[in-house]
């Protein structure tokens, strides 16, 4: 089947805008020829791919699974097309960045504000979400590079590098002091309202597996979208939980949060970095993958769990 990119194009912004007026302003092109070409890609492909609404246009079906595909080829070539049109002397561009949200606030956000200051010209766009549905979108080509946090399994088309090593430790609410003046068992912990992560994340495999080695089942009786869910919960006494220590030490000072202990130590976790191998990487990707190297090396922030004590041991 040969069909023109121009017809992929103009199809793409029709079904960005849901409006045909506003596709042929940007397309720089009237009215009459952009329906004109949707009509000929209709034709083409041999199904519909709008239906006509009082409001505008919305994506058939079979619309809305080419647009899948479309929006990524031309976001790209335009992405590519914007870069190279620039002066190459300057470090421009724009990264696709899949981030999970504990890497975000344990990593990226003390990181992204000196990394825009010292390099305005390029562009981020943040996409936030599982560590599976993160490496996914990267294998799938939607994603330039991914900051997340362990565990997960590593496919062969993927690069990983280290970013941060990081602990988790054990807190409920002031309701729960009593569980703190001794070390508790996970099968005492888990005797209380577990507040956590669900199904599908790395923070649910990585205690699912803490759990198992101790000959137990880990059932969170609240499981969470996100994690910046997770202490303002522990916060209100619904239950106890697990928590990155760097973000709960401030909650512990003011006695919002009472770590616990456990009479086992929990493995540490990472915050890692990955990007596509198969994939050349634009100037913007690779000067972003440099300058989190160069932070790492500076120490900043590295959290090394190994040289410290495991809380409450």
């Amino acid at each position: 089947m040969d069909i023109s990119f121009e017809y992929y194009k103009i199809f793409y912004y029709v079904a960005k805008y849901e409006n045909i007026t506003k596709a042929a302003m940007v397309l720089k092109s009237s009215q009459p020829n952009v329906t004109r070409i949707i009509h000929i890609l209709e034709d083409q492909l041999d199904c519909r791919l709008f239906l006509r609404e009082p409001r505008g246009l919305k994506l058939t079906e079979e619309g809305k699974r080419l647009y899948a595909h479309v929006a990524i080829a031309c976001q790209h070539l335009l992405d590519a097309e914007a870069e190279l049109c620039r002066n190459k002397n300057v470090c421009s561009g724009t990264i696709e960045l899949g981030v999970t949200e504990t890497a975000l606030h344990l990593f990226l956000l003390q990181n992204l504000h000196d990394f825009q200051t010292g390099y305005p010209e390029i562009k981020i766009r943040i996409q936030n979400n599982t560590t599976p549905e993160i490496l996914k979108s990267l294998q799938n080509g939607r994603l330039d590079l991914a900051v997340v946090t362990t565990p997960f399994e590593l496919h062969d088309a993927l690069a990983c590098e280290d970013l941060l090593t990081f602990r988790e430790v054990p807190a409920g609410g002031p309701d729960y002091a009593a569980l703190s003046d001794r070390p508790i068992t996970l099968k005492e912990f888990r005797l209380h309202s577990i507040i956590g992560l669900g199904y599908g994340t790395a923070s649910y495999e990585y205690y699912r597996k803490v759990f198992i080695e101790q000959h137990l089942d880990y059932e969170p009786a609240m499981e969470v979208a996100t994690a910046d869910l997770v202490i303002p919960l522990l916060q209100n006494n619904l239950g106890v939980g697990f928590v990155p220590e760097p973000l709960a030490a401030p909650f512990f000072e003011n006695d919002s949060l009472v770590p616990l202990t456990l009479n086992v130590p929990l493995p540490s976790r990472e915050v890692k970095m990955l990007w596509d191998k198969s994939r050349s990487q634009s100037r913007a990707t690779a000067t972003f993958c440099s300058y989190l190297r160069e932070r790492c090396q500076r120490n900043l922030p590295i959290l090394d769990p190994e040289n410290e004590s495991v809380a409450g041991n």
